[in-house]
């Protein structure tokens, strides 16, 4: 782990002392956790950005084989 230091609001600080007492935890502890969902939430949002981007964007493209075509070939067998 990296030592790092953060300022808090009054507010925040009181209301991380008293998740702190009631789930029996450190502060750093929730503080870490509370990152790590900020994180998962942004990078899961990205990514789910970049596909909706991304959807269609072969939709015109002539060169490329009907996938259904080529998927009922497949289901003969």
């Amino acid at each position: 782990m990296v030592r790092t230091q953060i300022y808090l609001t009054e507010d925040e600080n009181s209301s991380i002392s008293r998740l702190s007492q009631l789930l029996g935890s450190g502060k750093s502890q929730i503080i870490r956790q509370a990152i790590d969902e900020f994180i998962l939430k942004r990078e899961t949002s990205r990514r789910l950005n970049a596909l909706r981007e991304a959807r269609g964007m072969w939709a015109d493209r002539t060169d490329i084989p009907d996938l259904r075509v080529q998927r009922e070939s497949f289901d003969r067998f």
